[in-house]
């Protein structure tokens, strides 16, 4: 137990508990109990209708009182209070622990074959589109996600996933599973993306020409249009737009949708609609057509 000492000092509004031990290297001052989040101890004081304000520092604890008692009235209670508590507890502290707690939820997105689940925590700050088991071998998340049956490509980009279903079952089928399954994984802290992972292509031999990646000023250009005013909202639907090329002689400029954007009913209207649209109001004169690979 404790040795506890009562101090005065010159002001007498104040009085000061003096422990046998290092109560902390840091300096507290305390207001209010919603300041005492990180001591119970505190908390129990301002309990204490007389309690004004509260300092913690080195081996002390002091006390400033309201003006509606004397300090010899209670101060024998106080130090009672002190020496039971330190003799029940190792810190006058509460001990902050990091809790690993994951949030997972649902959300639908134009695709009605692909569902984005997001999550509070970060996943990758890479774009990793997945069509098969095999692709997944260093993105242990994916990998185990294609042990679904149902499950047909895998997007990950920062903080979500994206999942594309084979067709024949509904998302209320395996939503809460699939829900399940990921905020699992994720609080095991299991590796999401390996070391080892490198983006693979997805392109075919005869597309990679017309897709050969270019970097001239206007693709620079397109490139800051995409990045500011079209991905945030692709990404907010589940999927990402990836620049490939633009060709001077025609005004072409070739993209690739991945994620829900994949394959989704509407691509071709956000393609043309939005995109196209967007690119020529912000460059004008410069944009021909956008083709995408889907």
């Amino acid at each position: 137990m404790s040795k506890i000492t009562i101090e005065t000092i010159s002001n007498p509004a104040i009085i000061k508990f003096v422990f046998d031990k290092i109560l902390t290297e840091n300096s507290f001052e305390y207001n209010s109990i919603e300041d005492a989040t990180n001591s119970t101890l505190v908390q129990q004081l301002f309990h204490l209708p007389f309690v004004k304000k509260v300092y913690i520092t080195a081996n002390f604890i002091a006390i400033e009182k309201h003006d509606i008692l004397e300090w010899n009235e209670v101060q024998g209670e106080i130090k009672e209070i002190f020496s039971v508590y330190s003799s029940q507890n190792e810190s006058i502290f509460v001990e902050k622990k990091e809790a690993n707690l994951v949030e997972v939820y649902a959300e639908s997105t134009p695709n009605p074959n692909v569902q984005k689940f997001v999550t509070n925590k970060l996943l990758s700050n890479q774009n990793i589109e997945l069509t098969n088991k095999a692709d997944a071998k260093d993105v242990p998340l994916a990998l185990e996600l294609f042990e679904f049956p149902f499950i047909k490509e895998v997007f990950i980009s920062d903080n979500y996933v994206s999942i594309h279903k084979a067709n024949g079952l509904e998302w209320f089928e395996v939503n809460n599973e699939l829900r399940d399954f990921i905020k699992e994984y994720l609080q095991s802290e299991r590796r999401i993306v390996s070391e080892n992972y490198q983006q693979k292509s997805n392109l075919k031999t005869d597309e990679q020409l017309k897709f050969t990646p270019t970097n001239d000023d206007i693709s620079k250009e397109i490139i800051a249009v995409l990045e500011e005013y079209i991905k945030p909202a692709v990404a907010g639907d589940g999927g990402n737009i990836q620049f490939l090329s633009y060709i001077p002689e025609t005004k072409e400029v070739n993209v690739i949708l991945q994620g829900a954007c994949n394959g989704c009913p509407s691509s071709t209207i956000t393609l043309k609609n939005g995109i196209e649209a967007t690119l020529k109001q912000i460059l004008p004169g410069k944009i021909g057509t956008v083709n995408a690979l889907n």
